[in-house]
């Protein structure tokens, strides 16, 4: 693709350090809060683009965010580079392969999230300083994504109160402007303790935490009949109380996550699962103790960024995959059924195409699809700052997200061409706004609107911290 604007010409500029930097992260894995090697390679980045860097963003660790620029607006972009656990795999081939080693893995693509990001700001900063612009554009280094709600802490705390937009992406099958649907979660720990004893010689005197855990998971069962049809409840056994089965187990323990499409619905939702817990309690003459881990908000949209942002995918197109590319997704899908690349086709809204191995078009702003809402906490970044997202085509049509075939393909031809693509984008959406003051009044106007009767209210239980790990 022809570079038709300076700033597109400036990424490209970085390309070389940048797949470099994407690769590296892909091959430190790390999951959320232990993101230490990770947040030195972008803190090393940062330094090295000359941003001003501020580190342990919010008490975190593992966050960091590079300024430059001055005065005028404040332009945030949003990274992640938080990992998966049991999802290594062999880079660049098409069969199930694990690594060496601890079993994580890139199975979501924020090695390309995190190095997109970042590649979109120092594009910007340097484009601001060729052209005398007033105005400071931001690189948030964002941890611990995938459960752990980082951006909610880092909210809670004001990290981003002086933002006046927020931008940000996801690796995905098709390229366009995210919808932005996405669903109010919390995670919740439930630990039962009860009486342990000989099983066969006293059964009666024991009172078992794992029968209570038990009886709870088949009362939210019967929950999932009675709440609304877009809310959600997964969970998993952290401590089942040992491996002996003669010993009435006196101590369990399971993860619950609960979502919801908005926080209002949330709520109630969390206040019935509860209950089913204390029943559960009841019931086996055990204690339980309740926990939250972390908890995110829904997305809020916002009209005036989203389409600034598709204005800059119509002018710059798809992604310039090859007959290389293709070949190789080809290879994947063979790994795939026809329902998951169907599905893929069927949420953006497109004609599914099994022929078809890679996107070539860019969805439309309009498209009537059928997203898959999972949860982020962007959305919590979303409830005070106007924010938009890109979805970047970076992997194979009807690639499930976490899965070992996202992570093979996360050093591929196909995800560094769509990671600098999208890193276009977002630089290309922060320069309209930047040249265009009235693109910042429209969105901040937007927000005010979608904000007047439902004003943020943090999630999170204000005695809740991040479960930070030392390096």
């Amino acid at each position: 693709m022809q570079n038709i604007e300076p700033i597109w010409q400036l990424v490209d500029d970085r390309r070389a350090d940048y797949v470099a930097l994407a690769d590296r992260i892909w091959d430190k894995p790390e999951i959320a809060y232990d993101e230490y090697a990770s947040t030195a390679e972008h803190t090393a980045m940062l330094e090295a683009e000359g941003f001003r860097v501020t580190q342990n963003v919010a008490g975190i660790p593992t966050a960091v965010m590079g300024e430059a620029g001055e005065d005028g607006p404040v332009i945030a972009i949003l990274g992640e580079y938080d990992a998966l656990p049991g999802l290594s795999q062999e880079a660049g081939i098409a069969e199930p392969k694990p690594l060496p080693g601890n079993g994580l893995g890139h199975g979501c693509g924020h090695n390309l999230l995190g190095t997109a990001s970042l590649m979109a700001a120092a594009a910007v900063k340097d484009w601001m300083a060729a052209n005398g612009i007033k105005g400071r554009v931001r690189y948030y280094g964002c941890p611990a994504e995938e459960g752990g709600a980082a951006k909610s802490f880092m909210v809670r705390e004001g990290a981003f109160k002086d933002v006046d937009i927020a931008i940000s992406w996801h690796p995905a099958a098709f390229s366009g402007v995210n919808d932005a649907m996405s669903l109010a979660n919390t995670r919740i720990d439930f630990t039962f303790t009860g009486r342990a004893s000989h099983a066969a010689a006293a059964p009666h005197l024991g009172r078992s935490a794992l029968d209570a855990v038990e009886l709870m998971n088949v009362g939210v069962n019967y929950l999932r009949e009675h709440m609304p049809s877009d809310a959600r409840i997964h969970y998993a056994m952290l401590d089942g109380g040992g491996v002996a089965p003669n010993v009435v187990q006196a101590r369990a323990k399971v993860r619950y996550a609960i979502r919801a499409r908005e926080l209002p619905e949330l709520w109630p939702l969390i206040e019935r699962v509860k209950k089913v817990a204390k029943g559960a309690a009841m019931m086996t003459e055990t204690k339980v103790a309740v926990e939250v881990v972390s908890a995110v908000s829904n997305l809020l949209g916002n009209t005036p960024l989203e389409q600034a942002m598709y204005r800059a995918f119509e002018r710059l197109g798809p992604p310039p995959f090859d007959d290389a590319d293709r070949d190789y997704a080809r290879q994947i899908q063979t790994t795939l059924s026809a329902e998951d690349i169907t599905s893929a086709f069927r949420r953006v809204g497109a004609k599914p195409d099994l022929t078809k191995p890679l996107c070539d078009a860019i969805v439309p702003l309009d498209a009537k699809g059928a997203p898959m809402m999972g949860s982020t906490d962007v959305g919590d970044v979303s409830w005070v700052v106007p924010t938009v997202q890109a979805r970047g085509a970076t992997y194979a049509i009807g690639t499930p997200g976490h899965s070992w075939q996202l992570t093979a393909q996360g050093k591929s031809g196909i995800a560094h061409k769509g990671m600098i693509h999208v890193a276009k984008i977002m630089a290309a959406t922060a320069v309209e706004a930047l040249n265009n003051p009235g693109v910042i009044e429209a969105a901040k106007a937007d927000y005010a609107a979608r904000t007047a009767d439902n004003p943020y209210v943090c999630p999170l239980p204000t005695d809740v911290m991040p479960p930070i790990r030392k390096s």
